[in-house]
């Protein structure tokens, strides 16, 4: 298409609530965040898209989809659709769900020049990828756009129903040719696609007409339809995630558990039953100084143990302890507080922070938590709990002067009697 004006490019990003490999896929968290909620950030960042529609059957996923919009600031630029059951079982297309999200869209006075489809289910997609298939079908002429990566591999299939039992899809497999002297493929990686609404309708699929290929980075390319998948998405989110780290801006609060955060998570019982724990002199001074740069502060803690309270006053800030239901305390003191949960950071390192983890706009785990928990952060600390972990993240939303030293770390017990 060839626009006289700007073009008004509609992204739409289908998420419905069922899936046989993944249950519940489309909020499995990545980094931290729900896959719904990273397709929303991409979609809202791009430059070229003008609105955004999730379209779900399930409220979970457009409240995730919401809360992940009003974060940016760009709530009127998304719009939720209840997706019709009859297109929403395994068997229903991408094609017919963006029809009907784009007919939901579409009033009078407000119409598409350019559909995209955007996928959950690549979760390392990025602005700049929405960015080159919505400009190739919306400036450069495109009929359709479609996201691919360069591909060297030498593909096989088993032709067992035919005379030859195997046999090169992209190959002769009695000659070798080095990579370079082969034609080059590319895969597509299933992440983004355009289509200039009028021929989409037409045809009723996403390619037709002149297709461009939109190159993205193949290193980014993973599509998660089982398990093993969102493992691996969540080993990679630490390293392509941009940006992961949180600044002063990006949070109103800091919720601190206790055991494995600020000690580590060991605890020494002398001959009396008097426990003791080891703390950080260098978490102290972080939050004295988040404490006086005005930020609200809490430890949060299943242990209903004294010295929690001990640390807590020497500390001056608010403790809850033990809490059976860590995420319904932190729910409840950020109501009263007035504190949007989003714009919270919540600091945990073993599988009963989790329910908070999925609560909080900021899930963070020290360097030494459980491997689950740190799949489900949004960021990891680079110094175990009880070693600096909190300093650590003071320096991050406060400044370099806070950076955690890197010389040994002295440590001093808080002791109080058991009972």
């Amino acid at each position: 298409m060839t626009p006289t004006t700007t073009p008004t490019v509609l992204a739409v990003i289908p998420a419905r609530g069922g899936s046989k490999g993944v249950p519940a896929k489309n909020l499995a968290q990545v980094g931290g965040v729900p896959l719904v909620a990273r397709a929303v950030r991409a979609c809202l960042g791009s430059t070229e898209v003008t609105d955004v529609v999730v379209t779900t059957d399930d409220p979970a996923i457009a409240e995730a989809a919401a809360n992940a919009a009003a974060a940016l600031g760009e709530a009127a630029r998304l719009h939720c659709v209840q997706r019709p059951e009859a297109i929403a079982g395994d068997t229903a297309t991408s094609e017919a769900a963006v029809l009907h999200a784009l007919d939901s869209y579409e009033l009078p006075g407000r119409t598409a020049d350019v559909v995209l489809l955007v996928q959950c289910t690549s979760p390392f997609v990025t602005r700049e990828d929405i960015d080159g298939v919505a400009a190739a079908v919306a400036r450069e002429g495109a009929d359709t756009a479609v996201t691919v990566a360069p591909f060297h591999g030498f593909v096989w299939r088993d032709g067992h129903a035919v005379e030859d039992d195997t046999y090169g899809v992209n190959h002769d497999k009695a000659v070798r040719p080095r990579r370079q002297d082969r034609p080059q493929d590319l895969l597509e990686t299933g992440a983004a696609y355009a289509m200039a609404v009028p021929g989409f309708r037409t045809h009723r699929h996403r390619f037709f007409g002149h297709t461009a290929l939109v190159r993205t980075d193949p290193a980014r390319v993973l599509e998660i339809d089982d398990p093993h998948d969102l493992a691996r998405a969540r080993a990679l989110a630490p390293l392509l995630d941009p940006s992961p780290l949180p600044t002063r801006e990006d949070i109103d609060a800091v919720v601190l558990d206790f055991d494995g955060t600020q000690t580590d998570d060991r605890v020494l019982i002398d001959s009396d039953g008097r426990e003791t724990v080891a703390v950080h002199r260098g978490d102290g001074l972080g939050i004295a100084a988040m404490r006086k740069a005005g930020l609200p502060l809490l430890i949060l803690s299943t242990e209903q143990n004294p010295v929690v309270a001990a640390r807590a006053r020497k500390l001056q800030i608010p403790v809850l302890h033990g809490i059976d239901r860590k995420d319904e305390a932190l729910k409840q003191w950020c109501e009263e507080q007035s504190i949007a949960p989003e714009r919270v950071l919540y600091v945990g390192n073993d599988v009963n922070d989790l329910p908070c983890f999925g609560l909080a706009g900021w899930p963070v785990a020290v360097a030494s938590a459980h491997d689950s928990v740190r799949a489900a952060a949004r960021a990891v600390t680079t110094t175990p709990g009880g070693y600096g972990a909190i300093r650590e993240i003071a320096a991050w939303l406060l400044g370099p002067t806070l950076t955690t030293p890197s010389t040994t770390p002295v440590s001093t017990p808080v002791s109080t009697p058991t009972k």
